[in-house]
């Protein structure tokens, strides 16, 4: 498996995932331009990928789905119904293929699995994909952590996973009450030790890679996201696992698995 993520926070999000035959990405939370820039400069090929899968209908995860439809026709496009017609109705794209939450389908050589999750959004999903040798959870904008998200990433060889804010940052921040209030519910985002306190309670026994992904650029730091996983890894003696915090602005380094 090889894996990168072109960016992660709230000005927007897209990761693509190959099996080496098969190349899927997950969301389009940037205008296509920079969606084929940010590819070029990881040496990557939008004409390789197979299918784009969304995880919800919010803007920064959707935000060049038209043009790169247009521009990459044979992309076909995954998201639930509720998502599709969301976006359908923001954007104009019609053309999609809708799966149920929570039923595994196969894209080439990856089976999907989508779950639900907690976030103010149509019907919003994480995803656990396998493409017979490793696996790997994507699991972002949720407020709470939900059995079907504990179980998914306790399955998960490689995890991507919401570090999104330090709650003292976020009520420190000039950001007004409501905003605090929504960012810190049930159907925000997680705050670093709501990531931390995952894997605490699960430690996966595959995990080999932890992403810590859509920092806030406001009201987080990514050494106090780092740390507050590294924490919780130490006191399970899983030094083994590779901790990485992904960045809004530039791609990661293509990681292979």
């Amino acid at each position: 498996m090889k894996l990168c993520v072109l960016g992660s926070g709230s000005q927007g999000n897209s990761i693509v995932v190959s099996s080496g035959e098969t190349t899927l990405m997950v969301d389009i939370g940037f205008t296509c331009k920079q969606i084929v820039s940010r590819m070029a400069s990881s040496g990557l090929d939008p004409e390789d990928v197979s299918a784009v899968l969304f995880t919800h209908d919010h803007s920064d995860h959707f935000k060049g789905v038209k043009t790169f439809h247009k521009k990459y026709p044979d992309a076909s496009l995954f998201a639930n119904g509720n998502t599709a017609d969301s976006i359908a109705s923001q954007t104009g794209v019609e053309d999609w293929t809708i799966f149920e939450t929570a039923e595994e389908f196969q894209i080439g050589d990856f089976s999907v699995s989508p779950f639900s999750i907690s976030h103010d959004a149509a019907d919003p999903v994480g995803y656990f994909l396998h493409d017979g040798a490793n696996s790997l959870f994507i699991g972002t904008d949720m407020g709470v952590v939900t059995f079907p998200v504990k179980d998914a990433f306790l399955r998960a060889d490689i995890a991507i996973l919401e570090s999104n804010h330090d709650p003292e940052l976020l009520m420190m921040s000039d950001r007004a009450y409501s905003l605090k209030q929504r960012i810190s519910g049930r159907s925000g985002h997680l705050a670093n030790r709501d990531a931390a306190n995952l894997f605490r309670e699960t430690n996966p026994a595959n995990l080999k890679a932890l992403f810590l992904a859509h920092l806030s650029s406001e009201c987080n730091r990514p050494h106090l996201a780092m740390e507050e996983m590294l924490e919780a890894i130490r006191e399970h003696n899983r030094e083994d696992i590779n901790l990485h915090v992904l960045e809004q602005d530039v791609p990661s380094m293509i990681f292979e698995f």
